[in-house]
């Protein structure tokens, strides 16, 4: 039997070794773990509220002859489309006052319809519609400064003519949703 020189067997002991500590190193486990105790808050903010400080009226005025349209602007300025004609009398956009956390932002929905008018015979009806708002709807529009912020609403009346809409007052409700972001 040839048995190789010493050299080459230094040389085969030395790659068998090598081989040996690099399978280790590669095959070693880490069973080490690590814990931490962390921070969690939570902070209660005041309620979101709305008031209601003035009414949306669109004031006293005669249908005509065909009727027409009133739009009443969320700054309180009326015009008329059609024959409707405008009398004296109040006349207001709807007002709110929004109050909760200073700062803190808001978002108003408007009706997505239209709300009825009804006369106080309850027989005939008028439609509001176009809603729009001072801010604009949406979400984010409205911002708490100092807790509070006022919100106006306008709209678009379609009135009819004299027979559709006969003398009288008429009332109805409308819903407005403010919520936080």
């Amino acid at each position: 039997m040839n048995t190789p020189p010493a050299s080459m067997k230094k040389q085969i002991i030395i790659r068998y070794l090598s081989l040996a500590l690099l399978t280790g190193i590669f095959t070693t486990r880490v069973s080490a773990q690590a814990s931490v105790t962390a921070n969690m808050f939570a902070e209660i903010i005041a309620a979101l509220t709305a008031t209601e400080q003035s009414q949306l009226g669109f004031g006293k005025f005669s249908p005509g002859t065909n009727g027409g349209e009133i739009h009443l602007s969320p700054q309180g300025v009326r015009s008329v489309s059609g024959n409707v004609m405008l009398s004296g009398g109040g006349h207001s956009a709807g007002s709110f006052i929004i109050t909760g956390e200073d700062q803190a932002t808001f978002s108003i929905a408007l009706p997505s319809g239209q709300s009825v008018l009804i006369n106080s015979s309850g027989t005939k009806t008028m439609l509001v519609t176009s809603w729009e708002s001072e801010p604009a709807p949406g979400t984010g529009v409205g911002v708490l400064n100092g807790g509070t912020q006022e919100v106006k609403v306008g709209a678009t009346l379609l009135v009819g003519a004299m027979s559709d809409n006969p003398v009288g007052i008429y009332t109805g409700t409308y819903i407005i949703t403010f919520a936080y972001n």
